[in-house]
């Protein structure tokens, strides 16, 4: 029982650090943007957001092939593909490690440095 207090206090810093450590995105000529996450996000990220989005991903897929009877009928099964299946899936394989926006956030010369 005292494990599991202390590993959940661990998780709840984890997350209030990589809140609080997360870079603030910058703009640049290109189109895009380019973050730059610290270490307390990144493995926030991975410890913890990737693996629940990854789950919110697959419960997604499950509800869009429930839905897809009454979405056909109703002429909006792309919308709920988007919303259900690929927002989330965006989120959980197409974004930076750390990065709190989905697309490829860091740029080939930030790995350089």
């Amino acid at each position: 029982m005292r494990l599991l207090r202390h590993s959940t206090a661990l998780m709840a810093g984890l997350l209030l650090s990589a809140a609080a450590h997360a870079a603030e995105p910058t703009q640049t000529g290109k189109i895009g943007y380019t973050e730059k996450p610290g270490y307390y996000a990144m493995v926030g990220d991975l410890i913890i957001a990737r693996p629940l989005l990854a789950g919110v991903t697959a419960i997604g897929a499950a509800a869009f092939v429930v839905s897809l009877p009454f979405t056909l009928l109703a002429g909006n099964t792309a919308e709920a593909g988007r919303e259900l299946v690929v927002r989330p899936g965006e989120a959980t394989f197409v974004r930076c490690l750390g990065c709190t926006k989905s697309g490829y956030g860091r740029t080939h010369a930030d790995e350089n440095r």
